[in-house]
């Protein structure tokens, strides 16, 4: 995986460590879990965006482009059923955080975009 990938990812489980945390501590061991899956989901979704640009071998200027819209597509794919799945199962939910953590999770991995990557010089 490419530096900004490895970056955000990293930041994604850091913050999402942090609200787990937080919630715990000021809040409940549901809200805990909420966060901790939310932001899980965050970082499932990035994890697969960067299997599908890493499986990609095409350096053209239109494979790039099908290659970014198919990771965006898997990543929004996998937040849709993943989110669902945990929304579903774990009855004691805490929606509100479970759904806050896992947008700054995707907020954070949009950052990608501004994070260097020295080894392409």
């Amino acid at each position: 995986m490419s530096r900004p990938i490895r970056i955000v990812l990293a930041w994604q489980l850091i913050v999402t460590s942090v609200l787990a945390l937080l919630s715990g501590w000021l809040g409940s061991w549901p809200e805990a879990v909420s966060a901790a899956l939310g932001g899980a989901v965050g970082i499932s979704a990035g994890v697969g965006f960067a299997l599908v640009v890493r499986r990609s071998r095409d350096r053209s200027a239109g494979g790039t482009l099908v290659t970014a819209l198919q990771a965006e597509a898997v990543k929004i794919g996998l937040s849709i059923t993943l989110l669902w799945v945990v929304l579903t199962t774990y009855k004691e939910v805490v929606a509100p955080v479970c759904v806050g953590s896992f947008i700054l999770s995707i907020l954070i991995f949009s950052m990608a975009f501004f994070v260097r990557d020295h080894g392409n010089r």
